[in-house]
């Protein structure tokens, strides 16, 4: 646990020395046509960075390192014991750097400080040993065969993936990739979302220090109509991972179509129903749960608890206990440790959130708390915590995912009613369910359409549980054993004796 005081964060900020360049085969390197982008800190608009702008040629030589050492066999053919021992001296390469990755991660994004070296860092130097640690315990299988047959089940790693990350995690939706992507002999190139691709930057140095052979990993950073389109049409990419909006997913599958058939594995965002019964057994746990699902990382989660279904009977009792909690989530500078809510990403996003709010309003949505930008003297793109009360899911705001601290109130009568409106949506991601009764807690929880469901709890499990979605929140799984599905072929050999 870091002492360090908003002074001294602030003191490191002018000191710290900030990547730019692209990381192709084991050396950082402008774009090829020299193209750079403004990096952009959302806590004051300073600039932090002039960043490589990649595109297809950028794509074409990372891919075609990826692949030189991919079928070498330096990595995708060394003893899993081995690929093991690199990824744990990678995650712990992460953790040595650990204040300087969070630093560049709050400066990029906005995140409070705090979360970003406890939450973020942290979580994602876990998912990198984690993988590492797991790879050398997956055994294949044996057929049940005739005595003069023997028939194997083998995992091979798939070839070069190119992962697309979203910025609002950088780091760690980056390592949940990384880790079994890598962990299963697969070569690596990484495109991290323009308004936040430091950290990816920095740690593609880490990995080569931590022994992993150079066109293992490349990073690519730049803008998915460029260089993240140059490497989904890519002939010689075998699988994308993808984690971002579901506009850029189904992009992706036409992508995937129109070149050579690539897999494609998906993680789409959500508009995550938290329902909370009248029987909960802890109210104000459930008020707490319900002002961070919404406020924590500023609501630019992808499981963010966005709508909160309330019983009827309960709602004039529990939405003020709501109101109380969210106070405990008042923006600030993200570079004090004692702050909750930090900044928007960047100025885009900050408008999108307040159209949504406009929406809300004139929709016909009660206004409860927050619905401002506030701080605007910083230059930096603060908007409070907002309530809206007297939703229904014919509204925008229920409707569309905001990605922004922008909660809607909607009412129910019974688990049925609750149920019906919770599946209401496009979205599969993620919900929770408050309740005493466990039998409720639990049907409810089978009703629910969705990847992950939390009772009593909001945004539980760690890496041994899969994480991904149903309908348009997409496909497959990160974290768990399950993830290394997406980054592996089934070979059948059958041998006649």
């Amino acid at each position: 646990m870091t002492t360090l005081t908003r002074s001294d964060w602030e003191q490191r900020a002018l000191t710290l020395k900030i990547e730019g360049r692209a990381f192709i085969d084991g050396q950082y390197t402008d774009a090829a046509d020299k193209a750079v982008f403004d990096c952009l800190s959302p806590i004051d608009g300073r600039l932090l960075a002039k960043v490589a702008s990649c595109d297809l040629a950028d794509a074409n030589l990372a891919v075609e390192n990826a692949r030189k050492v991919f079928d070498s066999g330096v990595w995708s053919r060394q003893a899993p014991a081995k690929r093991k021992a690199t990824l744990i001296r990678f995650a712990a390469l992460v953790r040595e750097h650990a204040e300087e990755l969070a630093l560049l991660e709050t400066l990029d994004m906005g995140k409070p400080i705090s979360d970003s070296l406890n939450i973020d860092v942290a979580g994602s130097a876990n998912a990198l040993a984690w993988s590492g640690e797991a790879i050398d315990k997956l055994y294949d299988e044996v057929a049940a065969t005739p005595h003069d047959q023997l028939g194997l089940v083998t995992r091979e790693p798939v070839g070069v993936v190119a992962a697309i990350v979203p910025w609002n995690f950088p780091l760690m939706m980056a390592s949940w990739k990384l880790g079994p992507a890598l962990a299963t002999g697969n070569s690596v190139v990484l495109k991290p979302s323009e308004k936040s691709p430091l950290t990816a930057l920095r740690i593609a140095q880490l990995a080569v220090e931590a022994g992993l052979p150079k066109g293992v990993l490349n990073v690519l950073p730049g803008y998915g109509h460029t260089v993240g389109k140059a490497l989904a049409l890519h002939m010689d990419v075998d699988t994308v991972v993808f984690t971002g909006s579901s506009k850029i997913a189904k992009q992706l599958m036409v992508y995937a179509g129109e070149s050579n058939m690539k897999r494609v594995w998906l993680e789409a965002g959500g508009k995550s129903p938290n329902i909370v019964f009248a029987d909960a057994p802890d109210l104000q746990a459930a008020a707490e749960a319900a002002a961070s699902a919404i406020a924590f990382n500023q609501g630019e989660v992808c499981t963010a608890g966005s709508r909160l279904l309330v019983e009827r009977s309960l709602k004039a009792r529990f939405l003020p206990m709501v109101v109380e909690a969210l106070k405990a989530w008042k923006p600030g500078n993200p570079l004090d440790p004692a702050t909750t809510v930090g900044a928007l990403v960047d100025g885009q996003q900050m408008n999108t959130v307040l159209g949504y709010i406009d929406a809300g309003h004139s929709e016909g949505a009660k206004l409860v708390v927050g619905g401002k930008r506030i701080m605007e003297e910083t230059g930096g793109t603060y908007v409070e915590p907002t309530i809206f009360d007297g939703v229904t899911n014919a509204m925008r705001i229920a409707k569309e995912e905001i990605f922004g601290p922008v909660l809607s109130v909607l009412e129910f009568d019974t688990a049925e009613e609750a149920v019906a409106i919770a599946n209401d949506t496009p979205y599969g991601l993620a919900a929770a369910v408050w309740s005493s009764d466990i039998s409720k807690a639990h049907l409810t929880a089978k009703a629910l359409r969705a990847g992950s469901v939390w009772v009593n709890q909001y945004d539980g499990g760690d890496m041994t549980a899969p994480f991904g979605g149903f309908k348009q929140s997409g496909n497959g799984r990160d974290k768990s054993l399950h993830a290394f599905d997406k980054y592996t072929e089934l070979k059948a050999t059958w041998i006649k004796l």
